[in-house]
């Protein structure tokens, strides 16, 4: 006799076989809801990791995600990414830099003098000028 790695509730078996039909998730979602509605059927994990083209730590962790959360496990965990190392006053100011009077013996503001200034000015530690142009690039 096969073991059945997931057993669904009632409300949950329902839940998912409308968002399949749906059709209004990302693939991720779709196929995570597949993979949960086999399981349920009894099919082993080789059967669904052969019918979705996924791994096999894909469906354990899964399986493994759906008895800790229910049916948050369908959607993607919250990522943080990078923190913003120059925030809108920075750039406010940045841009108000570049406005302004050349430094003596320059004609006019070059990306890199504006870099170096904007690090001797301390508005933040270090700053390429490319970074620079892509700030000056976005204000009018």
């Amino acid at each position: 006799m096969k073991k059945q790695h997931v057993q669904l509730s009632e409300g949950d078996r329902e839940t998912l076989v409308s968002l399949v039909n749906k059709g209004k998730q990302s693939a991720r979602a779709y196929k995570r809801a597949i993979a949960l509605l086999e399981l349920d059927r009894g099919k082993t994990i080789t059967a669904v990791t052969e019918t979705l083209d996924v791994t096999h730590n894909t469906v354990r962790s899964l399986r493994d995600n759906y008895k800790q959360k229910g049916l948050n496990c369908l959607q993607d965990a919250h990522r943080s990414g990078r923190p913003v190392e120059i925030d809108g006053d920075t750039r406010a100011k940045i841009t108000a830099l570049a406005c302004s009077d050349a430094p003596e013996g320059h004609a006019r503001w070059h990306l890199r003098l504006l870099a170096d200034k904007i690090v001797e000015l301390d508005y933040c530690e270090h700053i390429s000028h490319t970074h620079v142009r892509t700030i000056l690039k976005k204000t009018n």
